[in-house]
């Protein structure tokens, strides 16, 4: 595969690159060391974002490139489609951006629905990222110090500072390479986990309160409530990694994270330990993930959405 995805870049000139809403480390950080080596190769390339970058993400060099609007895709030959399990999770141009007729889809959740002309997805990699280093390696490009910080950021988010299961030799191996090609992981660590707004800090005493555990406290989740999001002027995107906090707590097998994104739907995040699979939980409301990492969107209150994500825990727990 990685043979015929080098074959339509050295026969093409124009490109597109998106990913999903509610950007996260691996989606910037694969969208933009891409559009840094099909540039450095003379290509037109345009990166598209339905969603602002989050601020502590405004660090990855090639950031500012990035695109909100969706331009004419008349002139553009191919599209590549990073880090996202299901199309429409483009968002509101997923309608447009599946008319092209070359589409890569390049992942690596086990919830991807296998969509595109051409498709590279490996469920045991790290991160879309580390599929891309793999095609850097096998194309002989030049991973110059920003393509390098890109991926480097990229693969540390999404195996949590190298902490989850999805960290392999391989990744270990990718992000020392990277290193050496001059991303410099103290940097990257500062702007990623160490640069967060003060209203994050107030949101996270909030959230806090609402701990909580079932399951004989095997399960612990918390709750961010939009009232708490305005009253602190805190955006959702702040809320990234509060679902890790419930599972670092001893005994806790299951952690999930309520976001109230309206009156009556809410984003969950799942994470658990060792081989219990949240990605089933999340799949039974329409999403998916990994293993040990995945989220859906469920509608309801609150109190209604809670009944119903506990019993597919039990379900889950009965059933493994």
């Amino acid at each position: 595969m990685l043979k015929r995805i080098i074959d339509v870049i050295n026969k093409h000139n124009s490109f597109l690159i998106v990913s999903h809403v509610r950007l996260d480390g691996d989606a910037l950080g694969s969208e933009l060391a891409l559009y840094q080596m099909l540039s450095n190769m003379g290509k037109a390339v345009t990166v598209y974002n339905q969603d602002e970058t989050p601020g502590n993400y405004r660090f990855l060099p090639g950031s500012d490139k990035i695109v909100h609007k969706l331009p004419s895709l008349e002139k553009c030959d191919v599209v590549f489609v990073l880090d996202c399990s299901e199309f429409d999770r483009i968002g509101d141009e997923a309608s447009r951006v599946g008319n092209m007729q070359r589409i890569i889809n390049i992942d690596h959740h086990v919830s991807n629905r296998n969509f595109g002309s051409l498709v590279l997805i490996d469920h045991n990699a790290s991160s879309a990222a580390e599929l891309l280093y793999r095609l850097m390696l096998k194309m002989d490009v030049d991973i110059t110090r920003e393509i390098a910080t890109n991926l480097y950021a990229a693969i540390i988010t999404d195996t949590g500072g190298f902490c989850y299961g999805n960290t392999k030799k391989d990744t270990l191996i990718a992000a020392g390479n990277l290193v050496e090609k001059g991303a410099d992981p103290q940097w990257i660590s500062e702007n990623v986990y160490e640069s967060n707004p003060l209203s994050k800090i107030r949101l996270l005493t909030k959230v806090l309160e609402t701990l909580a555990f079932d399951w004989d406290r095997k399960v612990g989740y918390m709750v961010v409530h939009r009232k708490d999001l305005n009253d602190v002027g805190a955006l959702v995107e702040y809320t990234e990694g509060f679902v890790d906090i419930p599972r670092s707590i001893d005994g806790v097998e299951v952690s999930i994270l309520f976001t109230e994104l309206s009156e009556y739907q809410f984003k969950l995040s799942l994470r658990s330990k060792g081989k219990v699979n949240v990605e089933r939980v999340a799949r039974a409301f329409g999403g998916g993930g990994h293993i040990n990492a995945a989220a859906c969107l469920i509608d309801g209150d609150f109190n209604t959405v809670l009944q119903r994500v506990l019993g597919a825990v039990a379900d889950l727990s009965s059933n493994p």
